[in-house]
């Protein structure tokens, strides 16, 4: 399964985004789209239990990437960059969600939320770069001014973004900290917040 999402994203790689296509190339590339999910998904049916339900959200998750950047090639935008980095980030997402069902307990509560902090920085590193190439076009049409909001914006985003990373990691530590019981959870989830300025 692996090698099926390694070829899309070779075949859909980023420096293939700048590419354009036409129209009969964009629906060619719909219908092979369509025939890799249908043959990674039968290749699922052979595996039960949630090795079938990681299998399946592998294979869900190829194919949304590998739309995502189809439309990316069909009508390049920084929007749809943005959208192949959200659909990149929701696949390894729900494929991280599905390994964390083999486990229980904290264990299991810690999974999950590092799954989440993983898909909250891809997320917050997507928007980051959007706004920054947003913002670099626009001052490339403007004067100094623009290139000093653009850096300002462009340091806002990253803020945010670092902001959205600290506090996803945040939720991963005090999860952590569960495994542990009264002075020493308490220490626990002080140090915690030390660490990723929380209050």
């Amino acid at each position: 399964m692996n090698t099926v999402v390694f070829a899309i994203s070779l075949a859909f790689s980023a420096g293939a985004l700048a590419q354009t296509m036409s129209k009969d190339q964009y629906n060619a590339g719909k219908d092979s789209i369509a025939a890799e999910f249908k043959t990674a998904k039968s290749a699922c049916g052979s595996l039960s239990g949630n090795a079938n339900d990681i299998c399946t959200a592998e294979a869900g998750g190829a194919q949304k990437v590998a739309k995502a950047v189809l439309e990316a090639k069909y009508k390049p935008s920084s929007d749809a960059t943005y959208k192949v980095s959200l659909a990149k980030a929701d696949a390894a997402y729900a494929v991280a969600k599905e390994k964390c069902d083999d486990m229980s307990g904290n264990k299991k509560d810690i999974c999950v939320k590092e799954a989440k902090a993983a898909e909250t920085a891809a997320v917050a590193d997507a928007k980051a770069q959007m706004k920054t190439t947003d913002a670099n076009e626009v001052a490339k049409e403007k004067t100094t001014a623009a290139l000093t909001k653009a850096s300002e914006k462009t340091s806002a985003a990253r803020e945010d973004a670092a902001s959205d990373k600290r506090d996803a990691d945040y939720a991963v530590a005090k999860e952590k900290c569960d495994k542990f019981a009264a002075d020493a959870k308490s220490r626990c989830v002080a140090e915690a917040k030390a660490r990723f300025g929380q209050s």
